[in-house]
């Protein structure tokens, strides 16, 4: 692809008398005459921007002769002994005749590779009055709902008095007797029942497998021809041609930038297209049979209930093949607050914690202030 070149020329500024944007073919200010010197930063060039999407300068390249022919003159070079800038191709400083010297020196080359742009620094947000106010009310209700949780978890002590126990006995009498039940035939297996001694130590058992009938047990994936599946893809495809350029710093105030036509792409749209096996749900069938087992079944209750004296046990005796379930609740009624007007249900466990507890009984509870019973002990 074809290259283009061309010059472009960098400003310097004067730190002798402060003038501004000097033309690099000046090797001495134009306002005060003092010669460029490598110090106080009067070599470092400004070359202009550059397009951010190409990297071509924005500036317009050098048409003039004289200052072509100066770019082309290589490298300034700074006499050791007045500091002045000179022309690559002068033998001797234009401004106190020194011939040029190994102690001359080289101004620095700068690095005018394209760079990213910076980013903008973040405005400051403004809030409007609206604003202020709802970030006020929203501070205002969180460190409100901080001081209620903080509050309310805080805890004190208040005396009670037990006003009533109650308890429950209960035998539930079962009995291990058979039933017809089913099941998936590849599960069963034929197993002798074994029944209880004392309760206990019994087998169910599978026997009589019989009836057996196909049922649906579930469904199952199966492969069913094929798919014609699309998707929408992004790829990068050639579109033409850009321009790109770069600039190359060439120590003399001036700078040469070369550009090319490269390629360019852009993104594109399209069809993935493939052939994928369908597949589709099918029932999927088993024989389901009735067999006969033994299970345990409850065939009575009985129930005893109280206030006060320790808890009893209603009479009940198991027969052949059968057990007795104990069940108990006790529960254990106490009153507090300053008017004696809440309740608290406390609710004992096992016997020997529930008989300790008394009608009339003092007791000390530890509430919230959100009025949560975290604890009552008896006094």
């Amino acid at each position: 692809m074809a290259e283009r070149r061309r010059i472009i020329e960098g400003s310097w500024n004067c730190t002798s008398c402060g003038a501004k944007n000097i033309p690099a073919r000046h090797k001495n200010c134009p306002s005060c005459n003092n010669p460029r010197e490598l110090t106080g930063k009067e070599s470092e060039f400004d070359f202009g921007d550059v397009d951010a999407a190409s990297g071509k300068s924005t500036r317009e390249g050098v048409a003039d002769e004289q200052a072509l022919e100066m770019a082309g003159a290589g490298e300034d070079w700074f006499c050791a002994y007045c500091g002045a800038a000179n022309r690559g191709d002068g033998k001797r400083c234009r401004q106190c005749s020194a011939e040029r010297g190994s102690d001359a020196k080289a101004a620095p080359l700068a690095d005018l590779s394209p760079k990213a742009p910076p980013k903008p620094a973040p405005k400051p947000r403004r809030f409007g009055k609206v604003a202020l106010i709802v970030v006020g009310i929203l501070s205002s209700c969180c460190l409100g709902t901080c001081a209620v949780g903080i509050w309310g978890n805080m805890k004190h002590e208040l005396k009670g008095e037990v006003v009533a126990t109650n308890w429950r006995r209960a035998l539930v009498q079962e009995r291990f007797v058979p039933e017809t039940r089913t099941g998936w035939r590849d599960e069963l297996s034929n197993t002798s029942p074994r029944m209880p001694v004392n309760g206990a130590g019994e087998v169910a058992g599978v026997t009589n497998i019989r009836d057996c009938a196909s049922r649906q047990r579930g469904t199952r994936r199966v492969a069913d021809g094929t798919q014609r599946v699309c998707r929408t893809k992004t790829r990068k495809v050639a579109c033409g041609t850009e321009e790109k350029c770069s600039r190359r710093d060439k120590g003399n105030g001036f700078a040469e930038e070369v550009c090319h036509d490269v390629t360019k792409y852009c993104n594109e749209s399209y069809e993935d297209c493939d052939t994928e096996t369908r597949y589709r749900n099918e029932p999927v069938y088993s024989q389901q049979c009735a067999y006969d087992t033994y299970v345990w079944k409850p065939v009575d209750t009985r129930e005893l209930k109280g206030t006060e004296g320790p808890p009893r046990w209603p009479e009940l005796v198991a027969g052949t093949n059968e057990r007795v379930r104990r069940e108990e609740d006790y529960t254990v009624l106490v009153r507090y607050d300053d008017d004696g007007v809440k309740q608290h249900e406390v609710k004992p466990t096992r016997e020997d914690e529930f008989v300790a507890w008394k009608k009339g009984q003092g007791v000390t509870l530890t509430v919230t202030n959100l009025g949560k019973v975290e604890q009552a002990v008896r006094r």
